[in-house]
């Protein structure tokens, strides 16, 4: 069983960040009851193209942006607006360990379904609210969505070609890394009130901001800005730090080199054919290559081209030279140490046969995370969730579908 197994997470959250989160809670273990508006669902249902098919090969209602951030959990279609619905989420809550909603500030309260008034049913619920910009200061009731906290929150800033080259200004990442972000944080958070709570007895509540993630997780750039007073740039693939630790072009691609200390360095200078530019004083030392980056980068440049990547990659490693092939996709799924290491697998799915997914990287000696639940279709837990925790019969549940409170 699951190191999790046991906790109930009741998940009202929505897009990316908090459904992360409580799909790391299911992966563990966790017994995930996902929320959903009937008839629409989660806003990722209808992100697509592209959209898994069926055994048939047509395509079915459910994205692959929905099906990235969603498995382990029960979907339970219950409509917030209405006071029945309202009264059931309640109920859920009550028994409930966790809760996660990535409402607008405010927007719990409405439903009578804000921190204060589920405590006072259930003071052991610890309860995390994802907002864009937290639940107080003078953004607090705005909406964000990742790519406009990647740029307010200075991530763009340094992501991207530097100024004055081809192709140079800010980039986005490639992935909705501040939602990602975000959701680790939350289940961070989340764990430590659940073991903070084996010695209190009590539940509290956790604001999580996407702004404030963002702005934490800058980590060095923040450090290298705060001890200087000046605001880094865009390095393109380099490092603020680090020389030379970059993309570089080869005779048929390009190749990571991520070399982290003179050591590597000297190293991969023999290898190359160089080995006089490790004792040179204007490259000896890392704080040497980094003020000389304007003459190594070229040189290192020129030597890689000479060869194909996996030439060098295959020259470098054996000597502990850290480098590595740029891979698209493709590539990543093809490495033998991405196979070896399953982190592809594939779940029974009631409409595709099987549904593919990425296995979470977390490896426990004992406890092993389960795989139980491929992601769910909308509504297609709610009549045994609702009979098994709230103990509903067929006639009440009949009659709240006919009401449309519940799908």
């Amino acid at each position: 069983m699951g190191p999790l197994a046991g906790i109930k997470v009741l998940d009202l959250s929505r897009i990316l960040a908090g459904p992360w989160a409580t799909q790391l809670f299911a992966d563990m273990g966790a017994t995930v009851y996902k929320i959903e508006k009937p008839g629409t669902g989660d806003d990722t249902r209808g992100w697509g193209p592209p959209w898994l098919r069926d055994t048939a090969g047509r395509e079915t209602a459910e994205s692959a942006y929905y099906l990235s951030a969603n498995r382990g959990k029960h979907s339970v279609a219950i409509d917030l607006a209405s006071a029945d619905g309202q009264r059931l989420v309640r109920g859920l809550a009550a028994r409930a360990d966790v809760q996660i909603e990535n409402f607008k500030v405010g927007g719990m309260a409405k439903y009578g379904l804000a921190y204060a008034a589920l405590a006072a049913e259930n003071p052991r619920l610890v309860y995390c609210s994802v907002s864009a910009f937290g639940q107080d200061g003078p953004d607090a009731a705005g909406a964000g969505y990742d790519a406009m906290i990647q740029g307010m929150g200075g991530l763009m800033s340094v992501t991207g070609v530097p100024d004055g080259a081809p192709g140079a200004g800010p980039q986005k990442v490639g992935v909705a890394v501040v939602d990602l972000m975000t959701g680790m944080y939350a289940t961070s958070a989340v764990l430590a009130a659940l073991l903070e709570r084996t010695q209190s007895g009590q539940g509290q509540y956790i604001d999580l901001a996407l702004l404030d993630t963002q702005v934490a997780w800058l980590a060095n750039q923040n450090m290298n800005y705060l001890i200087s007073g000046k605001a880094p740039g865009r390095p393109g693939t380099g490092h603020p730090n680090i020389v030379p630790y970059q993309a570089f072009s080869t005779a048929d691609g390009y190749l990571m080199l991520a070399v982290g200390n003179d050591g590597q360095f000297a190293r991969f200078a023999a290898l190359a054919g160089v080995a006089e530019l490790a004792s040179d004083p204007d490259f000896a030392t890392n704080a040497a290559r980094v003020r000389n980056r304007a003459q190594l980068v070229p040189r290192v440049q020129a030597l890689l081209s000479s060869r194909p990547t996996r030439a060098w990659v295959e020259l470098l490693t054996p000597a502990a030279v850290p480098c590595g092939p740029i891979n698209d996709l493709a590539g990543v799924f093809a490495e033998p140490q991405v196979r070896y290491r399953q982190m592809r697998m594939d779940l029974p799915h009631p409409l595709a046969g099987s549904v593919p997914q990425v296995r979470n990287p977390i490896r426990y000696s004992r406890t092993a995370l389960e795989y139980a639940l491929p992601p769910p279709l909308l509504g297609e837990h709610t009549d045994t969730v609702l009979t098994q925790e709230l103990g509903l019969g067929a006639a009440e549940i009949a009659a709240l579908k006919r009401q449309g409170v519940i799908a």
